[in-house]
């Protein structure tokens, strides 16, 4: 009977514990200027979640321009907890716990992009749309949640969050305690020109003739994949006001290649030279597609092309062996992958590019980077340095969608975790 009563009475003192925490962290949000916050359901068990928006000057340079409001969402744990600050490349629209929260039992505060989602600045320019003015953005967030959360902060991002979350830590070097970028790319130029080397030695020299010879096959019938587009498109409610739907199915064909690694497709499903022409469509709007080239796509990615187009870089489209087969797209240089709306004309500034790939070999310290070694983003992965204290995964086998922790090796995660405990001076138990 006294083990019963006492075990109850530890239950009935945890429950005012998690009460008292409920009341403290709302009190404590309540207190910070220009952050309006409400209660949302927590997808993660274990976290009080919420809803947040964030008032942001739009020029950081010059607050006279005016405001806008950012959405972040936050996880709660505890105040003494460490806190994983996810840095979002696009849109940010629920508190999906990250591994790392899981892994450090940290808070988590997941922030959106500017001009991305409800994070929209009324300026339809882009004038104030560039990692300088973005990532001032989550300084200035930092800056405000580090006076509730005082232990170790940890950054992280995927794909293109995970480059914001690299050129944070160069803007800011001492706001974070570690960074843990995941297959995150950092172009040396305009148009990458490592993806073209990734290409001609990816896998098998068997499987790369396959995929040759089925865009080729594609594009040589196009005449009766046609119909199959457009019923398709029709039957998805895909317009095409921005790139005319035949343009949209040369840019599918064009693409294939790298979203077949970049989403580790298998070889031996690629279609044989026999396939109907039913089962090579069907393959390609499986793989690559042309939803992705649509209206609804474009208007959801254009900050983002726009970003590429402007400084960081992004792919194209090696033709060479194709030209003869190609009727809409340009056939004098390599189309481009960054499709700015209504063709605007962005003027491409290399600078920032130039200096976070001269900084991040010398200056780069405590930062895991994770890629997936069949991952066509991989080609432009940052490269080891002897030079810093920083740790790199390429993990073989592994894609853009499955290159994380969880699926590490063994050892390879005895390493993480034990090179987090040295940076965090803390003991991980898992």
């Amino acid at each position: 009977m006294k083990i019963i009563i006492t075990q109850l009475l530890l239950l009935i003192s945890s429950i005012g514990f998690i009460s008292a925490q409920d009341q403290s962290i709302d009190n404590l949000l309540f207190e910070l200027p220009d952050v309006i916050f409400e209660r949302v359901k927590s997808l993660d068990s274990n976290s009080i979640a919420f809803e947040l928006k964030i008032k942001q000057p739009i020029d950081h340079n010059n607050p006279e321009e005016g405001y806008f409001y950012q959405r972040a969402f936050l996880n709660h744990k505890g105040i003494n907890n460490p806190t994983v600050f996810v840095t979002e490349g696009y849109t940010c629209t629920a508190n999906w716990p990250t591994e790392l929260a899981g892994l450090l039992d940290a808070n988590q505060l997941a922030v959106e992009h500017r001009y991305f989602g409800e994070s929209i600045p009324v300026d339809t320019t882009y004038s104030f749309l560039n990692l300088e003015q973005a990532t001032a953005d989550l300084h200035h967030i930092n800056q405000l949640f580090k006076g509730i959360y005082k232990n170790k902060w940890i950054s992280t991002g995927i794909s293109k969050g995970g480059a914001t979350t690299i050129f944070y830590r160069y803007f800011y070097p001492n706001d974070v305690d570690v960074s843990v970028p995941y297959v995150a790319p950092i172009n040396n130029e305009f148009e990458e020109q490592r993806i073209y080397d990734f290409f001609d030695t990816i896998s098998t020299n068997e499987c790369r003739k396959k995929i040759e010879k089925l865009q080729i096959r594609l594009l040589k019938n196009r005449k009766k994949i046609m119909p199959l587009i457009r019923f398709y498109a029709k039957g998805a409610r895909l317009n095409f006001s921005y790139l005319p739907i035949e343009e949209a199915f040369e840019y599918a064909v064009l693409e294939y290649p790298f979203s077949f690694f970049q989403w580790g497709n298998d070889c031996e499903d690629i279609p044989q030279k026999d396939a109907s022409i039913e089962v090579i469509t069907s393959y390609l709007l499986d793989v690559s597609g042309v939803a992705f080239f649509s209206d609804r796509s474009m208007d959801a990615f254009a900050p983002h092309y726009y970003q590429s187009a402007n400084e960081m870089g992004y792919y194209g489209y090696e033709i060479d062996k194709f030209k003869k087969l190609i009727k809409y797209l340009p056939t004098d240089t390599n189309p481009f992958a960054a499709f700015t709306l209504n063709n605007m004309v962005v003027e491409f500034d290399g600078s920032l590019l130039d200096e976070i790939n001269a900084w991040l070999p010398e200056n780069g310290n405590r930062i895991i980077y994770i890629y997936g070694a069949n991952d066509t983003w991989s080609a432009s992965a940052v490269q080891p340095s002897d030079k810093v204290d920083a740790l790199w995964f390429f993990m073989g086998g592994k894609d853009h969608g499955n290159a994380r922790i969880k699926n590490m090796n063994i050892n390879d995660r005895k390493l993480l975790i034990s090179t987090l405990e040295r940076w965090l001076q803390t003991e991980i138990i898992e």
